[in-house]
Parts: C-alpha cells; structure tokens; sequence
C-alpha cells in the first residue's frame, strides 16, 4: 500500500484488480492517451453525468469514454475544477459499464489517500510495471490492529505541565497519530477526550477560515482544569487533515470556497467526500490506553456514532462551541446547517 500511494504521488501507474489507472493529476509522458476516464461520482455531479452512474449504487464511480482518446491535458481539464473556466466545454462523454465496482472504489479511495484529485486514465497506451494491489489489499491496511504505540514520553505544555504524549505508528502508514494525556491517567473516572484532525493552517499558523485552532487550545485548557480538580483528558490528534483529503486538496477547496462554494460544495466539486475522517483509528488509540468509556468534547453527533459503533462508550458529549469570526461564520452554518453540527 505504501508502494501505491508513493506511487501515485509520483505519476506512475497503478494496478488494482488487474485494472490499470494513471492518475489523472500526477500523471506524466509524452504522448500518453487513454480510450477511458474513472471519476468520482461527486465529479460526476458537477460534469452533469450524475444520470450516468450506476443506479443501484447511487456513489459508485464513473467510467467515461470521449469521442477521441484522453490525453492528460484532457484529463486534468476532467479532474480539476480549477480548470472550469479554461475549459468550459467538455464532453460529450458516454459512460460504459464498470466490471468491477469495487476496483473502481478503491482506486478513488486510493487517490484520497494520496491526497490527489479523484481522476485516472484507465488502460493508458504508455505505462511502465503498475504497482499491483486489490481491495482487500486496501482493507488490510486500514485494518486498525496494526496500530501501535511507538513511542511515549513526558511532556510539559503550556495548559498543563503534567502531560505525557504517546505516539502511534503501523508499519506500512506514514502518518504518526499521538495522544496527549493531560493529568494523571485515572481509570475510575471516564476521561475528557477531544478527536482533533491535524490542521496545519488552523493549529500551526493560526488560519481564521476555520475554528480548529482556538478549539485545540480550549479542549488543553479544559483537560488542565479537569486534571486539577482530580480527572484527567486525552487529546488524539489524528493526522486526517481537511476532514481526510488532505493538505492539498484542503487549499484547492479554499480557492473554491473563494469563489463562493461552501465547504460541502468545494469538496465535492474536488470529486471528493464531505467527510472522509477515519474514527476506527481513534477508537483504537483508546483502546490501547485502555480506555472504554470517554466524555467527548464535540458539536458534531455524528462523531459520537462513529465512536460507539466502534465500541467506544460515549458518556457525556461535551459541547465544545466557540464564538464566530468574520472569516468563519459561513463555514460553521454550513457545519450546523449542512453536516448537522450543533451549533
């Protein structure tokens, strides 16, 4: 899997289930031309091909063929929304069947893991030796149980200098998930917990379009108050930056969101999910620590689900709100009004 991912980084080929996909984004050599496109069907929505895909899988990608073969200027143009207005005629295209959905599937999740846009040349005319994977390839890696502690050591911070951090490594996975444990780790009493996805712009260099930064700060605040009045609280910070799609695309939803799309409608215009967070990990996490039962701090309900369907004991859900700025309040209606937070 990290083989793939590195791979699709890097432009070159993958195969999954004999399927064989260059990405439409990284995707580089002189005059290679491809009879076929997979997209999401997100992207599908916005190219108008939401009729051509599979009606009883009302997600499942979409396999488009063009008049003349793909090329990858063609394709990007397909793949990136940034290019809409350069590009403004595209098509007509006509969906073929997909063989495999589940292929198809996982060469989408693929592309979100390697924070690149959604898009691939399929069957493409110049291709060196594809890194070979399947689905069930992708399942174990996402498999949770390889999860470990790697590594753990005091340290002070600011809101409390009674904190330990802990981090977690799977072997074959470059992101490094840590958890910081304020207070001491008392197993009488259910700690308070925050899930904290990275956010580079938001927690490093104090971004105002988004509240993550001031969240973090207040949930440390909060857990040193806990510690000192007996409890204790474990912040996961867990490396999913922009809700799973990653750094990248995060910034081209910002320049989408720029021109005034929403943070749904940015990320779906990407071709990507709303919401592509990976909750398993952080059930894990706790578990690890020995942690069954949590008061979570959150305003997202949906976050609480995830959990307990994972077999974490939700208590308490902690509310965890925080005053608008003039550059976010857009972005928290459209978290109340169209992924249900409670704000």
């Amino acid at each position: 899997m990290a083989l793939a991912l590195d791979a699709l980084r890097h432009g070159w080929a993958v195969s999954v289930a004999g399927l064989v996909l260059l990405p439409a984004e990284t995707g580089f050599a002189p005059g290679v031309t491809a009879p076929r496109m997979l997209i999401s069907a997100a992207r599908a929505v916005t190219l108008k091909l939401a009729n051509q895909r599979e009606a009883a899988v009302p997600e499942a990608p979409v396999l488009i063929r063009a008049a003349e073969p793909f090329d990858l200027e063609t394709a990007r143009a397909v793949a990136d929304p940034a290019l809409d207005l350069l590009y403004p005629m595209k098509g007509p295209f006509a969906a073929e069947p997909i063989a495999d959905s589940e292929a198809a599937r996982t060469a989408m999740e693929l592309a979100r893991l390697a924070g690149i846009l959604p898009a691939f040349l399929v069957s493409p005319t110049i291709v060196d030796d594809a890194q070979a994977l399947s689905a069930a390839d992708l399942a174990d890696w996402k498999d949770t149980r390889h999860l470990r502690i790697a590594s753990r050591a005091r340290l002070p911070v600011a809101a409390c200098d009674d904190a330990e951090i802990i981090a977690f490594r799977a072997l074959d996975d470059l992101r490094e998930h840590v958890a910081l444990i304020i207070g001491s780790q008392n197993g009488d009493r259910a700690p308070l917990v925050r899930l904290h996805s990275e956010c580079l712009t938001g927690d490093i260099l104090g971004s105002l379009k988004c509240d993550c930064g001031p969240q973090l700060d207040t949930a440390l605040q909060a857990m040193a108050q806990e510690a000192a009045q007996g409890g204790w609280g474990v912040l996961l910070y867990l490396r999913q930056e922009g809700r799973g799609i990653g750094l990248i695309n995060k910034l081209r939803a910002y320049r989408l969101q720029d021109l005034g799309y929403d943070t749904v409608d940015a990320n779906n215009r990407l071709g990507l999910p709303t919401e592509a967070r990976d909750f398993p990990v952080a059930a894990r996490m706790l578990d690890l620590l020995g942690v069954t039962a949590i008061r979570l701090m959150t305003n997202n309900p949906a976050k609480v689900a995830a959990l307990e369907q994972v077999g974490v004991s939700v208590l308490e859900r902690v509310p965890h709100q925080l005053p608008a700025n003039v550059h976010n309040a857009r972005y928290l209606e459209t978290k109340r009004d169209r992924t249900g937070h409670l704000l």
